[in-house]
């Protein structure tokens, strides 16, 4: 029988940076936190579910059904070889039909979507966590209301397949406003990560009502103006909520000069 796997939220990185030496280099404490994820687990997960903060749906929860998903190059400005990058893992259509049923049956409304590929908030980090592209790998949407009590209940929903050895993975960034990627974003994230990292090291109710309140914050709208990079979070804490919280990657000159973090729960 499998073991009940953690749950993650990582911050991902920027755009196709494992396929970028220069920006690889950069990101050389965020790839040390990846690469070390497999051996926190200690067990090849069943299939990796990742939340990305680059797939947002209006209306629903779309849950990725195809058995070979295809690529998606959500980025601009890069070389032209960024956008011939492959990470030939396979779907999960099994699970992700579980998954759907699960989202329903916690009231929510959910779909499976056969088309959808993986786009750069899946790819790149499993890129460094499984670059062997051999772990079954699909993905949930958010819901671009990002209301953080529902993304947290569709958490909840999804639980159980932690014990199915399923891993999963909120993908976005714990400081997400590219406007202010320089020394003007310093002191907003590094106020916001304290909070951020006091909050989720707390009790589980205490943590849950912080996230919910998560705009009270300091330099919480500065960090984040729109918060598709902090959604995956309530997604990935929903699934492990009683569970404690490890910060498992932390650097302050993350582009430079902002503070970025990773968490693990259980």
């Amino acid at each position: 029988m499998a073991q009940t796997l953690p749950t993650y939220f990582i911050s991902h990185g920027g755009g196709p940076w494992p396929w970028l030496p220069e920006m690889r280099r950069k990101f050389s404490a965020l790839e040390t936190s990846l690469a070390a994820m497999a051996d926190e687990i200690a067990q090849t997960p069943a299939a990796v579910l990742m939340i990305s903060g680059h797939w947002e749906d209006q209306d629903t929860y779309s849950v990725m059904a195809s058995p070979r998903p295809p690529m998606v190059y959500d980025y601009h400005g890069f070389p032209p070889e960024t956008y011939e990058i492959t990470y030939p893992a396979p779907g999960a259509p099994e699970l992700a039909e579980q998954a759907a049923d699960l989202i329903r049956n916690a009231g929510l409304p959910a779909r499976t979507d056969t088309q959808q590929g993986f786009d750069h908030g899946t790819f790149a980090p499993m890129a460094i966590m499984y670059p062997e592209a051999n772990i079954p790998t699909f993905q949930i949407s958010l819901r671009s209301h990002y209301d953080p009590a529902e993304h947290l209940a569709v958490g909840r929903a999804l639980a159980p397949l932690r014990d199915q050895g399923v891993l999963i993975v909120g993908s976005g960034l714990s400081y997400h406003n590219l406007r202010l990627m320089g020394r003007e974003g310093e002191k907003p994230s590094a106020a916001f990560d304290a909070w951020l990292n006091d909050a989720l090291m707390s009790d589980p109710e205490r943590r849950t009502n912080a996230m919910l309140d998560w705009e009270s914050a300091p330099s919480a709208r500065v960090c984040h103006a729109q918060e598709d990079h902090l959604v995956p979070l309530f997604v990935a804490l929903g699934a492990a909520e009683a569970d404690p919280a490890t910060r498992v990657y932390h650097e302050t000159q993350f582009f430079g000069a902002i503070t970025a973090s990773s968490f693990r729960f259980g």
